[in-house]
């Protein structure tokens, strides 16, 4: 589990290995990830924007850049949470993410909420 606070944003991750999914013959590794975003401060924050760092086993390092996560822009008032799933593909059967939210508070002021690394592995690699 990854998880990290920023100006009172806890965001918390947990991942997991989609075995179904995946087709580790044709270096197709499907893992889950369930994210949830708590407003431990003072002040409410909204989600606007979402940066992520995948990288793989051998290096290769994918960004994914857009707005909300999965579809929303979640507005959390302190002591609100929201948890949400999403996926990733790899092409190993190892590899990492990290990133950030772009956040905004009522006065208009913005920062970035980190989310820590954490490490995507199949089952195998567990053991």
């Amino acid at each position: 589990m990854s998880v990290c606070v920023t100006e009172g944003v806890k965001v918390s991750v947990q991942a997991q290995y989609l075995v179904e999914q995946s087709e580790p013959q044709q270096n197709k590794h499907i893992f889950a990830y369930q994210i949830t975003i708590t407003n431990e401060g003072e002040q409410p924050a909204q989600l606007l924007t979402r940066h992520w760092v995948i990288k793989d086993a051998h290096h290769h390092i994918e960004e994914v850049h857009g707005e909300g996560v999965v579809g929303e822009t979640p507005y959390l008032d302190p002591g609100e949470s929201f948890t949400y799933t999403s996926f990733c593909p790899l092409r190993t059967e190892f590899g990492t993410m990290r990133g950030s939210y772009g956040m905004i508070r009522p006065d208009g002021s913005t920062f970035e909420a980190i989310v820590a690394p954490f490490a995507l592995m199949t089952p195998a690699l567990l053991n």
